[in-house]
């Protein structure tokens, strides 16, 4: 499983980009920009092929699923600590039948304890990030948790086999996608290795 993560600020092509992975095949989106709008999301949402709209998984601004046929939704490690105590409340408004949701966590007994049922989680950093300097990887070694568990931070085409050993399932993506001079080739290499 890759999940491929938007890069934080517009890319030159990002969209036509993008629609090229799309049609490589990939199934997991995350559309985390946070310093864009509601409106500015919903402009993005609307320049990406409609049929491609149910592989996107909206970090910010949840009640977008109920506009757009969309995979899911995913809570930021703090959006979860402070929504997922009393999730019927925050879902009450939230048409998210047959959606995903996920979350992001940085400590392997947090994501092990934490009751609520996700479908996936995100830990991070499991190497040293590319797209964020100074964020350092832990190795975390993650056989031993019964959950899907998607591995974060310093993913290149080349250590995909060591995220393995480690138990993960799948791989989140950013820097290693976004700033190399190939993406597609890079997306479909790592493709193979899942």
């Amino acid at each position: 499983m890759i999940v491929l993560i938007a890069p934080e600020t517009d890319v030159p092509n990002e969209i036509e980009i993008l629609h090229q992975l799309f049609k490589a095949g990939l199934e997991y989106y995350h559309l985390r920009k946070p310093n864009k709008t509601f409106d500015e999301h919903v402009t993005y949402l609307n320049q990406i092929d409609a049929q491609y709209h149910n592989r996107i998984v909206v970090h910010y601004y949840h009640e977008l699923v109920n506009t757009y046929p969309l995979k899911g939704i995913h809570f930021q490690e703090q959006k979860r600590i402070d929504h997922i105590d009393n999730p019927g409340q925050y879902f009450k408004n939230l048409n998210m039948f047959g959606k995903t949701i996920s979350s992001s966590f940085h400590e392997p007994d947090q994501l092990e304890t934490c009751y609520f049922e996700f479908d996936y989680h995100l830990l991070s950093p499991v190497f040293s990030s590319i797209s964020k300097q100074g964020y350092e990887g832990r190795g975390f070694d993650v056989n031993h948790i019964d959950k899907t568990i998607i591995g974060m931070g310093g993913v290149t085409d080349s250590n995909i086999e060591t995220f393995k050993h480690l138990g993960y399932k799948g791989v989140g993506v950013l820097g290693g996608i976004w700033n190399n001079e190939s993406p597609v080739d890079v997306f479909r290499k790592m493709q193979k290795q899942f």
